[in-house]
C-alpha cells in the first residue's frame, strides 16, 4: 500500500491486509479510514490509519466485534467527543446502520427497546405512562441534534455517573440483552454499570436491547434534574420516580433512583419500602427522610459540593414524587 496524503486529508479505501497484523484482517464490511495528517509527502502508513467497519446486519457486527475488538460507535455523541485526533488505539465499529438494533416492540410480558434506538425515536413512540420519566430524561440529553444521534444503549455503555437515562431505567427494572458472536445473556441495569465509565460488558459483546416489565410500564413516572442552567447541562443531581397504584389508589410498587450523586446511579430501597401501602397523593412527600439519601456518595466538583448535592437530592426526590402523583413527567428542576 503506497500513497501520499495532503495535510489533513481523509480517505476511505478498501483494506489490503499488511502481513502479520491480525487486527487488520479484512472482512466483507471492512474499510480503512486514514487519519494521517503529518505531511503531504510522507508515505501512507497503516499505523496512521484505523479500521472502520459499518455493517448493516447484526451477525456481521458480532463477527467483527469478536475478531477486531473495536471501539463501538452507536451514535458517536460520546465516542467522538472523548476520542483523540486519531480516534484512539483501536478499530472503530459503527453499528448505527443495523436495523435489528432499532425500534420498540411490545410483548405480552415486556416492552423491548432496541439498543440502537435514539432518544428522539423513544420520545416519538407511543408508550405507557410508566415511560413518561424516561421520555422526560430523553428530552434532557443534550441538544436535539444529540437526541437524534445518541442511543439508549450508548448512554448505558458510556456509564457516566450523570447519565440522564440511567435513573429512569433503574426505576423501570430494565434488563439488558447482551450478545456476542456465540453467546447471549441478560443483565439487570442495576448490575450492568459497576463504576465511573465501567460496565460488565466484555470484549466482543454488544448491548442489543433493553427489556422493561409490563407491570411497571403501566405506572406513573417522572424525571427531574438539577443543573446550572436551563438547557444543555450536565446533571448536578437527577431523580427518577415510578409509582404503581392498586384499584384503591394505594401504592403497590415504588421505585426511586438518584443519579450524579454516586459513582453509579442508585435506587433508594428504604424509601421505596416506606412508600408502599400509602395513598397515592401529595402526602407521599412526607415519607422522604434524610436517612433515605444517607447512602449516596456525591463528590465535590465545579458543579456543586457533596453537601449541596445530598441536600438537593432529598428535595428533588420529594419533587419527583409529587410530579409522578400529579402526572407531570418532569424535566429541569
Amino acid at each position: 500500500m503506497g500513497c501520499s496524503l495532503r495535510m489533513r486529508d481523509r480517505r476511505i479505501m478498501p483494506l489490503a491486509p499488511p502481513s502479520g497484523n491480525p487486527l487488520l484482517t479484512p472482512g466483507p464490511a471492512d474499510k480503512i479510514i486514514c487519519t494521517q495528517t503529518i505531511s503531504s509527502v510522507e508515505p501512507f502508513c497503516a499505523r496512521a490509519c484505523l479500521l472502520f467497519a459499518q455493517p448493516t446486519r447484526l451477525d456481521e457486527a458480532l463477527d467483527l466485534a469478536a475478531r477486531i475488538r473495536p471501539l463501538v460507535l452507536a451514535g458517536g455523541t460520546d465516542l467522538m467527543v472523548g476520542a483523540s485526533a486519531d480516534l484512539g488505539p483501536g478499530p472503530v465499529l459503527d453499528i448505527s446502520r443495523i436495523g435489528e438494533l432499532k425500534g420498540i416492540a411490545v410483548a405480552d410480558d415486556s416492552i423491548v427497546i432496541g439498543g440502537g434506538t435514539t432518544w428522539s425515536e423513544l420520545v416519538a413512540a407511543e408508550l405507557p405512562h410508566g415511560f413518561d420519566g424516561l421520555k422526560a430524561a430523553a428530552l434532557e440529553v443534550g441538544s436535539i441534534q444529540i437526541q437524534n444521534r445518541g442511543t439508549i444503549a450508548g448512554n448505558l455503555c458510556n456509564a457516566s455517573p450523570a447519565a440522564d437515562g440511567v435513573p429512569p431505567l433503574l426505576t423501570l427494572d430494565g434488563e439488558l440483552e447482551i450478545q456476542s458472536a456465540g453467546t447471549r445473556r441478560r443483565v439487570a441495569v442495576a448490575e450492568f454499570i459497576t463504576g465511573n465509565r465501567k460496565t460488565l460488558l466484555q470484549p466482543g459483546e454488544l448491548v442489543t436491547a433493553i427489556r422493561i416489565p409490563r407491570q411497571l410500564a403501566e405506572g406513573r413516572s417522572s424525571f427531574l434534574k438539577l443543573g446550572s442552567r436551563r438547557y444543555l447541562v450536565i446533571s448536578i443531581v437527577s431523580v427518577a420516580a415510578l409509582l404503581v397504584p392498586d384499584r384503591s389508589n394505594k401504592v403497590i410498587e415504588a421505585r426511586v433512583a438518584v443519579g450524579a450523586c454516586s459513582a453509579v446511579a442508585q435506587r433508594l430501597p428504604q424509601l421505596e419500602a416506606a412508600l408502599v401501602g400509602r395513598v397515592l397523593d401529595a402526602s407521599l412527600v412526607d415519607a422522604v427522610k434524610t436517612e433515605h439519601v444517607a447512602g449516596l456518595a456525591p463528590i465535590d466538583d465545579v458543579r456543586g459540593s457533596a453537601g449541596y448535592r445530598k441536600d438537593a437530592a432529598r428535595q428533588l426526590v420529594r419533587e419527583a414524587l409529587l410530579a409522578a402523583v400529579e402526572g407531570r413527567a418532569g424535566g429541569i428542576a
